[in-house]
């Protein structure tokens, strides 16, 4: 995800009063509203993702085309959407909230640190990532679960039960946040890098070639905004270099939250060991970056439906 896509020319604009009244409020539906879109359109290429990563006996045989074609035999094209209600109740506040905590932490270190740009984002993008993860882990948990089981052998009968299961089998509270720790520390990378490469393209961008790259705001004609296609490739690239450095970790992850339905779940119980049983049992390329090249195609119609949805809702609401 990203911060907004703006540079202001000038601040000389008069507000009228209570222009900036519950700005957090429209900035969180701004961002909510575009990871939803965002996540929607990519709702089939998650579910594949999953099941790859997490080796389901049912399509670990298979790549990816195959597995999209597979699913849709077995389960019906409904079954390329399956735990994406869940993905949506978890989507919404974690999408709304990186965003908002990117400008805040953005603001926050730039008057603790000093003037260097390169390091607020990198940072900011890091603490806005890993707050997003921790407030909304469960729900991330009971998504997986639901994505992981295939027609026929449901243990789960929707979001609610899910909830119900994971907490009265798996140890209460702490059963939601199972494989929480190489998920933070995957996000670090992730959105640190994922910030920081969307927002250095995008100012430079802006900044020597405005008339290729930008347009005046709708709601504020002093703040240069990106271009649809500009948000696409800025985003497609800044996506691509994320998921690169931080996939094996990904991994990590998924299989340690799907651990207590696997049969190798003893041997997934912390994110070293779970790291070294992939790799050893299934080798970097097809263990620890199985699903890479999926998420590759993930990336770019992701990133320029959330960048696009994201600067409309902006001017919309008049963030801007």
């Amino acid at each position: 995800m990203t911060s907004e896509a703006t540079i202001s020319t000038s601040r000389t604009r008069i507000q009228k009063p209570g222009y900036r009244d519950y700005y957090w409020l429209r900035s969180f539906v701004a961002g909510g509203v575009a990871s939803c879109c965002a996540k929607t359109t990519i709702a089939p290429l998650d579910r594949i993702k999953i099941l790859l990563q997490a080796q389901n006996i049912h399509y670990r045989h298979l790549g990816v085309l195959a597995t999209v074609f597979a699913v849709r035999q077995k389960e019906g094209i409904l079954g390329l959407y399956k735990g994406n209600g869940a993905m949506m109740v978890r989507i919404f506040p974690y999408g709304a909230i990186q965003f908002m905590a990117f400008d805040k932490y953005k603001k926050l270190i730039s008057k603790k640190i000093g003037k260097s740009e390169h390091i607020h984002r990198l940072m900011a993008g890091s603490m806005a990532g890993i707050t997003a993860v921790i407030f909304t882990y469960p729900l991330d948990m009971v998504r997986a679960r639901l994505a992981f089981q295939v027609k026929g052998e449901h243990r789960y009968n929707g979001i609610i039960h899910a909830f119900k299961i994971i907490y009265t089998k798996e140890g209460g509270l702490p059963g939601f946040y199972r494989g929480l720790i190489p998920t933070v520390v995957g996000m670090a990378p992730y959105a640190g890098f994922s910030f920081f490469t969307f927002e250095t393209l995008k100012t430079t961008g802006l900044k020597h070639v405005p008339e290729l790259l930008g347009k005046p705001s709708r709601d504020n004609p002093d703040v240069l905004v990106l271009k649809t296609h500009a948000s696409l490739l800025c985003g497609g690239v800044a996506g691509a270099i994320a998921q690169t450095i931080s996939y094996p970790l990904d991994v990590t992850r998924r299989r340690m939250q799907l651990a207590a339905i696997l049969p190798d779940s003893e041997k997934c119980r912390t994110m070293l060991q779970t790291l070294k049983y992939v790799c050893k049992e299934h080798g970097i390329r097809k263990g620890l970056y199985r699903g890479l090249s999926l998420n590759y195609i993930r990336c770019i119609p992701s990133q320029a439906v959330a960048f696009t949805t994201y600067e409309f809702m902006r001017q919309i609401l008049r963030l801007n």
